[in-house]
């Protein structure tokens, strides 16, 4: 039976100040978690406004009904913001809505339930999965992978400059015994790690590559991208907190592309107003202050930005 856990919700201030322009709006929370910025986001919208908020985790969306039952601005979908724009549709408002919220990556309530399999500082099964009604768990997917695939998630989602090293080591293990249980993988990877970074444990990049794998959060996050545009309303936002550089990376590039428009082929001579920009940049990434970070030690790698549809 694991502990309640209190989430503390990441620059809640600065992120539902930057979303809200229109208090009578609709806005989607894409990752309800457990309700800190819906919370906050309902308190700001009037009578008119609206708030559809999505999560994966079967948790998430029991928490939500509870939480806002009889609050008719409030609703919750389970699955993945990557559907956004059928989501959104299916309640007529595609092209209207004033602005989308993205805080990424995993809840505290996820990590620190060890049943759920997401930490490797806390004994239990290894899943993973946000969803655990859908898809393969880590469990069931180490068992058989190639150890070239093992290698590659590590590298490309977990930045894991061991990443062969540890490959191999997990292929070794589950030839003895299947790899069942978080702390076994954790010491399967530290042994394998020949160089600990200060600070951090020797299996925190390959934790978050296997996760990052199994829940499709990339691919999840380049679709909702490539569909918010078709969704948000002439002058709504879209406000993005990321907790690695894979993710910010994405969501910088596409604010970018989005600014700068369509590119123009060399040499083809285009005026200004030729050029369909989308986006713009509304400030600088943001960051957690000192205090924040003090008080809630996961927020220290927090980026938020915000762009604002002008096409």
């Amino acid at each position: 039976m694991s502990a309640q856990v209190e989430h503390t919700t990441v620059l809640l201030d600065e992120a539902v100040t930057a979303l809200i322009a229109d208090p009578d709006g609709f806005y989607v929370d894409g990752t309800f978690g457990r309700g800190g910025h819906s919370t906050f986001i309902l308190s700001r919208l009037g009578s008119g406004g609206h708030l559809m908020a999505i999560d994966k985790d079967p948790k998430a969306c029991k928490t939500a009904r509870e939480m806002f039952a009889g609050d008719l601005r409030f609703d919750i979908v389970r699955g993945s913001f990557a559907d956004l724009a059928s989501m959104v549709a299916e309640r007529q408002h595609a092209g209207d809505v004033q602005g989308v919220l993205l805080d990424l990556g995993v809840s505290s309530p996820q990590l620190d339930d060890a049943e759920r399999g997401f930490s490797f500082l806390r004994d239990g099964p290894l899943d993973m999965r946000m969803d655990p009604d859908s898809g393969m768990s880590a469990a069931e997917w180490l068992a058989d992978a190639p150890e070239d695939d093992i290698a590659q998630v590590l590298r490309d989602y977990g930045e894991e400059r061991f990443s062969r090293r540890m490959a191999r080591a997990i292929v070794a293990a589950r030839a003895e015994e299947p790899i069942t249980r978080t702390a076994q993988l954790a010491k399967i990877v530290a042994e394998a790690n020949p160089a600990w970074e200060k600070g951090k444990h020797p299996a925190t990049r390959a934790f978050q590559g296997i996760r990052i794998f199994i829940n499709r959060e990339l691919d999840d996050l380049e679709k909702v991208l490539s569909s918010v545009l078709d969704v948000l309303a002439i002058g709504g936002r879209l406000v993005v907190i990321s907790f690695h550089s894979l993710e910010d990376r994405l969501v910088k590039r596409f604010i970018r592309e989005q600014e700068k428009g369509k590119p123009i082929p060399r040499g083809l001579p285009v005026m200004e107003k030729d050029i369909v920009r989308r986006l713009r940049s509304v400030g600088k990434a943001v960051k957690p202050g000192v205090a924040e970070v003090k008080a809630n030690p996961r927020a220290r790698s927090a980026v938020m930005r915000v762009a604002e549809k002008v096409a």
